[in-house]
């Protein structure tokens, strides 16, 4: 098991790694809306959205990876009315084969945030 951490995403704040690779599997923890230089969320579920996979995509490029490499995604947003443009910008991020995805509204994202991604990449 091998952690993985770069300064281009949100360093942890709490009692976890930003990703675990292990068995030729990569898994990115949730990753919210934070820009690494500023620590601030932009506005918007779009922006929002856009930053956290930014962020996702820091992390696999750290262990080595692109976001072709991901398999499965989990997308947590505050407010299920805010599916279709999450969807909007998450397309950009993502070509067939798309990866498998579970997405759902939750009482609340962590911060305050409108949405955070995880998501799990295979090593080729």
């Amino acid at each position: 098991m091998k952690a993985i951490k770069t300064d281009n995403a949100p360093a942890a704040i709490g009692p976890y790694s930003q990703a675990i690779e292990t068995g030729g599997l990569v898994f990115a923890s949730g990753q919210l809306p934070i820009n690494p230089s500023t620590g601030a969320f932009p506005e918007g579920i779009k922006e929002q959205t856009r930053q956290c996979l930014t962020n996702a995509k820091a992390i696999l490029e750290a262990a080595g990876l692109s976001m072709k490499n991901v398999v499965k995604t989990t997308v947590l947003l505050a407010d299920i009315a805010d599916f279709a443009a999450m969807n909007e910008v998450y397309a950009e991020f993502f070509e067939e084969p798309f990866p498998a995805r579970s997405a759902f509204a939750v009482k609340a994202v962590p911060k305050g945030a409108l949405v955070e991604i995880e998501c799990i990449a295979e090593k080729k």
